[in-house]
C-alpha cells in the first residue's frame, strides 16, 4: 500500500493515501486541455477526484455503520482499497450482507450524485449545459464532465471485473464454495481479461477515458492478484519457521544501566522481560535510553510495557502480521509455548527470515529432486 502512494493524513482515525497514478491522470487531463488552458485540465482532474471522493465517502460511512475497523484506505482513480484494522473486521467485510452493502454504496452514491448535479446544472444553466452532447467528458465543458464522470464511475463498478464492486461480489460467492485463494486468483484473472477488452474497446471508440478505465482496472487486478498470492504464502508459513530463537531477554529487576549494557551487545530493538519463565512485559532500547537520560538509573519494571501480544509456534505468519499491524507501535511479538518464551518475531527480522526460508525451501526441493 505504501510503495506507490502518497500520504494524505488521517480522517476519523483512518490513514488516507493516494496512489501515484493520480499524477498520470493530471498529465492526461492537461494533454486533453490542449495546453491552451491548463486550468480547465486541472478542473477535469478534480472532477475525477470528486467522483472518487463521493464513492469512498459512501463506502466509509457504510463501513462505520457495520462497525468495521479500518486502518488505511488507498485511493486509485477507479476507487479505493480498504485495509482493515483487525481480523474480525476483515472477516465481517466478506460476509454476504456487509459485502453487498459495501459493493452497492459506491455505485449508488456516484449515480445519485450524477443525477443531483444534472438537475442542478439544468435548473441553473438550462440547455446551455448540453448534457447529452459528445464528448461526454471534456475539459471544454466541465459541468457536463462532472455529471458523466460521476455516472461513469458508478456504472463501471457494475462490471464483473475484480477488483470492481461487482467483481468483489463475484469473488465472494466463489470463495464461499471454493476457498479464498482460488477465488482471488480466478477473480483477478477474469478482471484482467475484462480490462484488456475494455482497453481494446476504448481504442476502437477512440475514447481515452475508456482506455484509462481498462488500464486502471488491469493494474488494480494485478495488485489484488499479488495480494492473493502473498496471502497464500503467509497462511502456510508457521511462526516456528521464521521466529528468532537466538534472542536476549531482560528481567524486571535489572537496572536500566545493566539493561543498556545488554543492548550494546544485541541487535534487538525490543526485549522480552521475563520473571523466571513467565513473560511480564516488553521494553524497547529507546525507552531505556530515554529513561536514563530523563530520570537516571532505575529498574526495567518501571519502564517496561505491560501491553503486549503473544503468538504460538503453530500460528500462521498471516495471523501474526495482523497482530503486528493492528497493535499501535508494536514491532515485536514474543512466541510462547506453555507460558515460556521460545522465540521472537520482529518487523526488523521478518523480511530477512522470509527470504532465508524461501531459499531454504528451494534448496530442499533441489535436494529432494536429486
Amino acid at each position: 500500500m505504501r510503495g506507490w502512494s502518497i500520504p494524505l493524513g488521517r480522517w476519523a482515525g483512518v490513514e488516507m493515501r493516494i496512489h501515484t497514478f493520480f499524477l498520470l491522470l493530471i498529465i492526461v487531463c492537461l494533454i486533453l486541455s490542449g495546453g491552451d488552458n491548463p486550468l480547465r485540465g486541472l478542473g477535469l482532474f478534480f472532477a475525477v477526484v470528486a467522483a472518487v471522493a463521493v464513492r469512498e465517502t459512501a463506502r466509509l460511512l457504510v463501513a462505520a455503520w457495520h462497525n468495521l475497523r479500518l486502518r488505511a484506505v488507498l485511493l486509485l482513480p477507479i476507487g479505493g482499497f480498504f485495509a482493515y484494522g483487525n481480523p474480525e473486521s476483515q472477516e465481517k467485510s466478506n460476509e454476504g450482507s456487509t459485502q453487498f452493502a459495501l459493493a452497492l454504496a459506491g455505485p449508488v452514491a456516484n449515480i445519485l450524485t450524477a443525477a443531483a448535479c444534472a438537475a442542478a446544472f439544468l435548473g441553473s444553466a438550462g440547455p446551455d449545459v448540453a448534457l447529452f452532447n459528445q464528448p461526454f467528458i471534456t475539459p471544454t465543458w466541465l459541468l457536463r464532465s462532472t455529471v458523466w464522470m460521476q455516472f461513469g464511475l458508478g456504472v463501471l463498478h457494475f462490471l464483473p471485473a475484480y477488483p470492481l464492486d461487482a467483481g468483489r461480489l463475484l469473488r465472494g460467492n466463489f470463495a464461499r464454495k471454493h476457498g479464498l485463494a482460488p477465488a482471488g486468483r480466478a477473480a483477478s484473472g477474469l478482471g484482467q481479461l475484462i480490462a484488456v477488452a475494455i482497453m481494446i474497446a476504448g481504442l476502437a471508440l477512440q475514447s481515452p477515458w475508456v482506455v484509462l478505465a481498462g488500464f486502471f482496472i488491469l493494474i488494480s487486478a494485478q495488485i489484488e492478484d499479488q495480494g492473493a498470492f502473498f496471502q497464500t504464502v503467509v497462511d502456510t508459513v508457521r511462526m516456528r519457521e521464521v521466529m528468532l530463537t537466538d534472542f536476549a531477554t531482560l528481567s524486571p529487576s535489572d537496572t536500566l544501566a545493566d539493561a543498556l549494557a545488554r543492548c550494546v551487545h544485541s541487535l534487538q530493538e525490543e526485549f522480552p522481560v521475563v520473571r523466571g519463565p513467565q513473560l511480564v512485559g516488553i521494553v524497547s532500547r529507546q525507552r531505556i535510553v530515554d529513561a536514563l537520560r530523563n530520570d537516571g538509573n532505575g529498574y526495567v519494571q518501571s519502564v517496561m510495557s505491560r501491553a503486549f501480544q503473544v503468538a504460538r509456534p503453530e500460528d500462521t505468519l498471516g495471523t501474526t502480521i495482523r497482530r503486528l499491524t493492528a497493535g499501535r507501535g508494536l514491532s515485536l511479538i514474543p512466541i510462547t509455548e506453555s507460558g515460556r518464551v521460545v522465540g521472537v518475531v520482529s518487523v526488523q527480522n521478518l523480511m530477512t527470515s522470509m527470504a532465508l526460508l524461501s531459499e531454504q525451501r528451494r534448496v530442499e526441493r533441489e535436494i529432494n529432486g536429486n
